[in-house]
């Protein structure tokens, strides 16, 4: 039997003629497409999210331009992207309306990739190219943060917006500072307001870097950084007996085989007429252009992330290892729909929050994602924080009572942070994720008589009271400390499981 091809233009050339895959492949024409945008990252997330949006946009003939991706990383992501002639096949699979469904495609908008650590100049080149007219980056929470040590002669700054600002003052200078010539930047960083944080580093590095004058009104003038909000989960990786049965069923090898979610939305901040200068987002309803994406950003930021938050620790200590089975257990999934709908949702001023929060469910229950529940409390206490305290806070203004459920999954944090289950984890081996801003509530188990109610009720009205780690004192809403009190003790005597029962059996608030 002949070894299967790899993916490449000729492969994909060849399977058109002969209607040989169940992949959905680009023309020829896409594959000649002039290109637009440059793109600062070539992880999976990308992959699955700026690519996909180009591709449909082509494919509809609204956008016609094509990527070229800039690897900083030295993943070797690049080489493999242009062993490949930049084709990869993104395998869309997920639950929709209550029905599974797959869909796979080979993306055809990123023409290649260059190594900024290699290729410096290469990169250099593209910001000399009059076609592009869009930016995008996903460089990971951490990229957008100013590097003193950054310098504009090196080959290449370290930080990205050391090279973002290397890169614009090249074009700057190449057309001799025409504002016809400016760029749109869409970061996709998960950080709040990360278009207008970049902006800000990248005019600092300038007044750092003693760059001419006509450059920072340059940058003022004709570069256009943007606010987003992305929402799209891509676990990239698939199984080898799924990469397996996909490749046989396509008909070729791909390296770069990424699986993502059915759902992605992109909230721009801006004017109306940057839809029409994007081009790509078109008629598109899943990419929303708006002057605040507040909104937007609050309903993912307490409805999906709090979720996921508040989730996090009741179903770990149940013994669960993923979301969905989260979300099918019977106890642990009715308790996570009672605090999303009865407590999170009506506290979210937001376009349709309860109808975004049924298609979180939904997602949540993707038999095609393994989301490992202990991945959700990488910096557990800081999410608690900016995810579920407000929806705490929220629900008390609203209606001069605790939220018991949320309460609930409070009582469920201060347990898990006792560290049980980290230390298990680390005695065979595991990774036990980061959260050093909840040093202090692990510390304050320390010589605690679990046995006295006294000591366990003194615990957690301590934790709770702490302004430095929530921002408020939760003891001064009208008895949160008291509930939470009363599930710690009954999470700590029987369990979380008896816990939940008796939960469950008391009156629904609202």
């Amino acid at each position: 039997m002949d070894a299967r091809p790899r993916l490449s233009r000729k492969v994909v050339a060849s399977l058109a003629a002969a209607r040989q895959t169940t992949a959905e492949l680009p023309s020829a024409a896409m594959l000649a497409l002039t290109e637009r945008v440059v793109q600062f990252g070539t992880g999976a997330f990308l992959r699955g999210f700026a690519e996909y949006f180009i591709d449909d946009a082509n494919r509809r003939g609204e956008f016609n331009g094509r990527i070229v991706a800039v690897s900083s990383t030295g993943s070797s992501r690049d080489t493999a992207l242009n062993e490949q002639d930049g084709l990869f096949t993104l395998a869309i699979r997920g639950v929709e309306r209550g029905s599974p469904c797959e869909q796979y495609r080979v993306i055809g908008s990123l023409s290649r990739a260059i190594s900024a650590r290699d290729q410096w100049a290469d990169v250099l080149a593209v910001a000399r190219d009059p076609a592009i007219s869009l930016v995008i980056s996903n460089t990971t929470e951490v990229g957008i943060v100013l590097d003193p040590t950054d310098a504009y002669d090196a080959n290449p700054p370290r930080s990205f917006p050391g090279k973002l600002t290397r890169f614009l003052a090249e074009r700057a200078q190449a057309f001799d500072y025409d504002e016809r010539c400016g760029l749109i930047v869409l970061p996709c960083e998960l950080i709040e307001e990360n278009g207008t944080k970049l902006g800000v580093i990248v005019r600092e590095l300038a007044r750092r870097w003693k760059l001419d004058r006509r450059f920072r009104q340059w940058v003022d003038q004709a570069v256009v950084f943007c606010n987003t909000l992305v929402d799209r989960i891509v676990p990239g990786i698939v199984s080898a007996d799924e990469a397996e049965r996909m490749a046989s069923a396509a008909g070729y090898d791909d390296a770069l085989l990424t699986a993502c979610e059915p759902y992605a939305l992109l909230a721009i901040e801006g004017r109306e007429d940057l839809r029409d200068r994007l081009a790509f987002a078109g008629g598109d309803r899943r990419i929303i252009v708006t002057t605040d994406i507040e909104p937007f950003r609050e309903r993912k930021v307490r409805i999906l992330n709090g979720a996921h938050t508040i989730l996090a620790s009741v179903a770990l200590l149940a013994g669960l290892d993923t979301v969905r089975d989260a979300c099918e257990d019977d106890r642990v999934g009715r308790y996570l729909r009672r605090a999303v709908f009865d407590e999170i949702v009506p506290g979210v001023d937001s376009p349709d929050a309860d109808v975004f929060a049924y298609e979180v469910l939904e997602r949540f229950s993707n038999p095609y994602v393994r989301h490992a529940l202990i991945d959700l409390t990488l910096y557990n206490t800081t999410k608690m924080r900016v995810r579920v305290v407000p929806s705490i806070v929220s629900y008390h203004e609203r209606t001069a009572r605790a939220p018991a459920s949320l309460a609930f999954g409070f009582a469920a944090y201060l347990e898990f942070m006792r560290g049980d289950i980290q230390s298990g984890r680390r005695t065979l081996g595991l990774a036990v994720p980061e959260d050093s801003s909840g040093d202090r509530v692990s510390a304050a188990w320390l010589g605690v008589d679990v046995e006295s109610d006294t000591a366990l009720a003194e615990l957690a009205h301590s934790v709770c009271a702490d302004r430095s780690l929530w921002g408020t004192d939760l003891t001064a809403l009208n008895g949160f400390s008291d509930v939470v009190v009363e599930h710690l003790l009954r999470i700590v005597r029987s369990g979380v499981m008896v816990a939940l029962d008796a939960h469950l059996t008391e009156p629904a608030t609202t």
